[in-house]
């Protein structure tokens, strides 16, 4: 790797990433979903919702969401693998990880594992899991190509990774709009109400440098993925990407 990567629109030192994201999640843990209702008008539920219905996830399967954050799609996997299945909520930063069991407990939800956990180094066995997913967390990867490896490795023959994440539209009004929504609505609204505006400055940027759809459907190819298709959501906003391992 470079000895430098972006931090939003910013360059930094490669190996200060990891900690500069940590900052901004440690910040924003405790809104986090009352943020990500107001910011999307709700619109993220829907967008996971497709995922789960996209994930063919079945009842005894294993499945690890990565960046799994306050547990939004843990909890539907955990529906769908039934007793004898194992669903796993990862996350790097212990804070966003806190709020996720703080939520499955508050809404009744048991028999979910919680690990911390860094992408790019899964401490997991060859072809363990049928199912991956990481929802609006890889473009807070510092080395996405090698957390798409690790995925790889840890999947089972015919498990599929599941990446849903901002990306970009072909709309020029819709671009246009999206973008003053970002760099004006978002940060003020990221102030107001979860008195950090500088960290949703980051996240906005965050979604500019992240690749887009053809670029990543490239990376998960290049990561030793038999197949990878792509659905955009919302103009082109949201793309899932879905990658199969033969």
């Amino acid at each position: 790797m470079e000895n430098t990567t972006h931090f939003g629109f910013k360059q930094v030192a490669t190996n200060d990433k990891q900690s500069l994201v940590r900052d901004v999640f440690n910040s924003v843990a405790g809104k986090y979903d009352l943020m990500n209702d107001v910011l999307s008008f709700g619109a993220h539920r829907l967008w996971k919702r497709y995922t789960i219905a996209s994930s063919n996830v079945k009842d005894g399967d294993k499945v690890l969401d990565i960046a799994g954050g306050t547990g939004d799609l843990a909890i539907e996997f955990r529906k769908k693998v039934g007793d004898s299945g194992q669903v796993i909520l990862s996350d790097i930063n212990a804070a966003m990880l806190n709020e996720g069991r703080k939520n499955l407990i508050n809404k009744g939800v048991f028999g979910v594992e919680f690990i911390q956990l860094n992408a790019e180094y899964l401490p997991f066995d060859n072809s363990t899991f049928d199912c991956v997913s990481i929802a609006f967390g890889l473009r807070n990867v510092t080395d996405k190509d090698q957390a798409l490896k690790e995925v790889y490795r840890i999947l089972k023959p015919g498990g599929c990774l599941l990446i849903l994440e901002f990306s970009t539209t072909d709309s020029a009004l819709l671009k246009k709009l999206y973008d003053f929504y970002s760099f004006n609505i978002i940060q003020k609204l990221g102030g107001i109400i979860a008195d950090d505006e500088a960290s949703y400055q980051y996240l906005a940027e965050s979604i500019r440098k992240h690749p887009d759809q053809e670029t990543l459907k490239g990376m998960v190819l290049d990561a030793s993925f038999d197949f990878c298709e792509y659905h955009n959501l919302s103009g082109g906003i949201v793309a899932l990407h879905k990658g199969i391992k033969v």
